[in-house]
């Protein structure tokens, strides 16, 4: 480790020429993801569960505290945040959800140098290493110390409501630069020794239209942390550092093994490739923005020269003009690893093996990640906006699970879309400014023993606003919120439904929108049809009916006008002519499929009398048998909707990589 006194010119000049520059341009190197413990090394497997148990305690502990006590709706009331618990080799323990890094904190602020007390704040996108995708999310790291030595660290980060640039909500959708998109910090000492860097903290509110919930939700998040670390070196009092480190070292191995076995197993040995795309980037015209795979599975050059995956980015696009890219290309892609991790999960034995799956660093000695050169939509050259890099991280969940898919015949869910932001701003009953924004769902992809879910959302425990809160806050009402019916794609196993929202506005007020999937459906596989796309229209019905772009800053709705939201319903898996007539007739009992869909969809011919669903067999078998006999040919194992037609400007329906 370097020591803290600052080089010279000429002692930098010297140490950059004879150690490289890590990733994000700091010349200070770090350790991270080595062992604690000698291999081989043993610990009581009570002990380990012990263990185990109380992180994941701690973990949900933290984010109960941050939700209880923190004030802007999108962190309590949406739950759009996350927490956890890494040791001091930065790997992260538990596998509850996803997180953010501690490497950018330890490459700047090394450990020997941390006091207890400290919290560490970050959300420069460029300095955070990968962990940070846009500035909204800030992040707090506190140390954990066992006799005066840090043992490992509790870190939150969470979307935040506003913190300053182009428009409120610090997402400019037309943004082409990340010094458009608000105030980038990089790692600093937000407190010291429990004292508040309270300079720090007035240059951030400050930056921000909503200083008193930015204010709030810091705090709530640094205490949570704080409270979090005090709880963790209880536990290494109880049981000692040795004792505690073996333990960590054992999770990890276990993680290692369990997917080892019971994951990449499933997985033939080859090389096989797929890419999706995004559809715009808010500055250009809607195009494809190809997002390439290369999966190779091996059977050697994993831990014990066990099987190992590698995932090859090369042919992703070019680095977007709008603020669709994802820094992804840090510390191996660390990031990247964790994030796409959980979708292997569905390779295992069954559903409730898959719940059983952690997802911690026991899987990233597992994979291996290649990256194109830097300009690519995963590897931008600062100063490149990433504000909606949701459309690159949320889609490559989408191009792994269909890799493999080609890989294991189908059987991976088929495609999901569960992030976008919508929201309102404007002056409220009080003449004071509001921002009303929530994290809306969508259906997740059908799968090959099961339908797709219904309105989920990909971050776990977030959900969208309460009704109850929203109207008694914000001058509108909310007419409806419900399932929007057909927006599942058909299948034998049938996409899961998004969200129709009816908002009426009582005062004049902008709408924004920062989403993808308008254009491009949720694919289907196997036979399974693609889901409907997301839709804005403002004035529904009315004498100003207009339909606008997923990506919007400010428009204009006026009073007494509703907008009329409709989140993407998942893509289908399996051919919708084998879903039995049962399914159908259930389905349209609910009210998840319309008459005409039943029919147009699924070739079932069915009526409704009195609120009594019939489904006429003999005509339906018919109609199914004439729907078979007009198909020619062989049909790609995906079907992406006629949204690819549109955008690919060649004729094609679906691009080479959709065939087997």
């Amino acid at each position: 480790m370097l020591s803290t006194t600052p080089l010279t010119g000429e002692q930098l000049a010297a140490y950059i020429a004879a150690e490289p520059i890590n990733p994000a341009g700091r010349p200070r190197p770090y350790e991270h993801g080595g062992r604690l413990t000698p291999e081989g090394t043993e610990v009581d497997p009570i002990i380990v569960e012990i263990v185990e148990g109380t992180l994941a305690s701690v973990e949900m502990e933290v984010e109960t505290a941050i939700s209880r006590t923190s004030r802007s709706p999108m962190i309590r009331d949406a739950h759009d945040f996350r927490a956890g618990i890494h040791d001091r080799q930065l790997r992260k323990l538990t596998g509850r959800s996803y997180s953010a890094l501690v490497h950018p904190i330890v490459r700047d602020f090394p450990i020997e140098t941390m006091e207890e007390g400290d919290v560490f704040f970050h959300n420069d996108v460029y300095e955070s290493e990968g962990g940070i995708g846009h500035l909204p999310d800030l992040c707090v790291t506190v140390p954990v110390f066992h006799n005066g030595e840090v043992v490992c660290f509790v870190q939150a980060f969470g979307h935040h409501d506003d913190i300053g640039g182009a428009c409120p909500g610090s997402m400019p959708s037309g943004a082409t630069s990340v010094h458009e998109e608000g105030l980038a910090v990089p790692p600093i000492k937000l407190w010291s020794r429990g004292e508040p860097n309270r300079a720090a903290l007035r240059i951030m509110t400050r930056n921000s239209r909503m200083p008193d919930s930015l204010a709030a939700d810091l705090d709530a998040e640094c205490s949570a942390c704080l409270m979090g670390a005090r709880r963790l070196a209880e536990l290494f009092a109880r049981y000692g550092r040795d004792t505690i480190e073996a333990a960590f070292d054992t999770i990890l191995d276990n993680t290692t093994e369990l997917y080892r076995r019971e994951i990449l197993s499933k997985i033939p040995d080859g090389q096989y490739v797929w890419e999706d795309y995004a559809e715009h980037d808010g500055v250009e015209d809607p195009k494809l923005h190809t997002q390439r795979i290369t999966l190779t599975k091996t059977a050697t050059g994993g831990p014990g020269d066990g099987p190992r995956l590698i995932i090859d980015f090369t042919g992703t696009a070019a680095q977007a003009r709008g603020p669709i890219n994802h820094c992804g290309d840090y510390v191996g892609g660390n990031f990247l690893k964790k994030w796409l991790a959980p979708i292997l999960r569905n390779l295992a034995d069954s559903p409730e093996r898959m719940g059983e799956l952690d997802v911690n660093e026991g899987i990233v000695p597992l994979i291996e990640m290649r990256f194109p050169e830097k300009g690519t939509l995963l590897t931008p050259i600062y100063p490149g906006p990433t504000n909606a890099r949701t459309f690159v991280i949320l889609r490559l969940l989408g191009v792994l699970a269909g890799v493999v898919a080609k890989a294991v015949d189908g059987k991976m869910p088929a495609d999901q879309e569960t992030i976008r932001y919508t929201g309102v701003y404007g002056k409220d009953r009080d003449g004071n400014d509001y921002l009303m924004r929530e994290v809306l769902g969508g259906g997740s992809g059908g799968r090959y023993y099961a339908d797709g879910e219904d309105t989920i959302h990909v971050v776990p425990d977030s959900r969208n606003l309460p009704t109850e809160f929203t109207e008694s806050r914000f001058p509108f009402r909310v007419e409806r919120l419900g399932l929007a019916v057909d927006s599942g794609g058909a299948g034998r196993y049938r996409g899961g439904l998004g969200y129709e929202k009816h908002i009426h506005m009582l005062k004049d007020a902008n709408f924004m929108s920062i989403a993808d999937r308008s254009i491009l459906a949720c694919w289907g596989v196997k036979g399974g049809k693609a889901g409907r796309p997301f839709q804005v229209t403002i004035d529904p019905g009315g004498p100003n009916e207009r339909e606008i772009d997923a990506l919007a800053d400010a428009e204009p709705v006026r009073a007494g006008e509703t907008i009329r939201i409709c989140t993407t319903g998942g893509g289908g898996w399996g051919d919708p002519l084998d879903r039995p007539l049962d399914e159908v007739e259930r389905d349209l009992r609910w009210g998840k499929i319309s008459i005409d869909g039943a029919r147009s969809d699924y070739g079932v011919i069915a009526s409704v009398d009195d609120g009594e669903v019939t489904v006429d067999t003999a005509a339906s078998t018919q109609l199914r048998q004439q729907l078979r006999e007009k198909r020619t040919g062989e049909e790609p194992f995906f079907d992406r909707g006629p949204g690819y037609a549109r955008l690919a400007g060649d004729g094609s329906d679906a691009p080479d990589v959709d065939w087997l």
